[in-house]
């Protein structure tokens, strides 16, 4: 679980190459100023970090990093579903308009006649838009574009999402 005063400012997917570089899913909307080397991030879980960060590069549009001491495959893979975490209050200033995915997970997910559709099972954060992922009741997984024309309603209180989907979206991938 993360710590109440941090944010995730990505999350570590797999390694990339056999320098201990790893994929990053990114939760910050200023990838450039977090990301630079010598950062430390605190980590969840607590016990792989702090990792502080050697080398930053994007390749095909995914952020590339490695970490001091990790610095090959094997332990790159060790790092795999990590979270990076921020101070909260440095993140606040740049994310004051948006959505953190910690804060929409698991929310119920109802279409506007209020039928049931899932639950969030995560935030993708894009830089033109973000994807908001549901686990349909069936046990699918569907993206929807994170705007307001077809996510108008997110309930803090109640932990609700109203989804508004074009037709045919919702059956997409299947």
């Amino acid at each position: 679980m993360t710590q109440p005063d941090a944010f995730v400012a990505a999350r570590v997917g797999r390694p990339h190459g056999l320098r201990g570089e790893v994929t990053v899913q990114v939760h910050t909307d200023d990838p450039q100023s977090r990301f630079v080397p010598g950062a430390v991030f605190d980590t969840d879980p607590p016990g792989r970090g702090p990792l502080t960060l050697a080398s930053v590069r994007v390749h095909q549009g995914i952020y590339l990093l490695g970490f001091t001491g990790h610095a090959d495959r094997e332990a790159a893979e060790a790092l795999r579903g990590t979270r990076l975490l921020v101070d909260d209050e440095d993140e606040a200033a740049d994310d004051e308009e948006g959505w953190r995915e910690e804060d929409l997970l698991d929310f119920g997910v109802r279409l506007p006649d209020g039928t049931p559709l899932g639950t969030v099972s995560a935030l993708h954060v894009r830089d033109v838009q973000d994807l908001l992922e549901v686990r349909t009741l069936e046990g699918r997984t569907v993206l929807v574009p994170f705007v307001a024309e077809l996510v108008p309603e997110v309930d803090e209180e109640r932990r609700t999402v109203v989804v508004d989907p074009p037709a045919g979206l919702l059956e997409l991938g299947e």
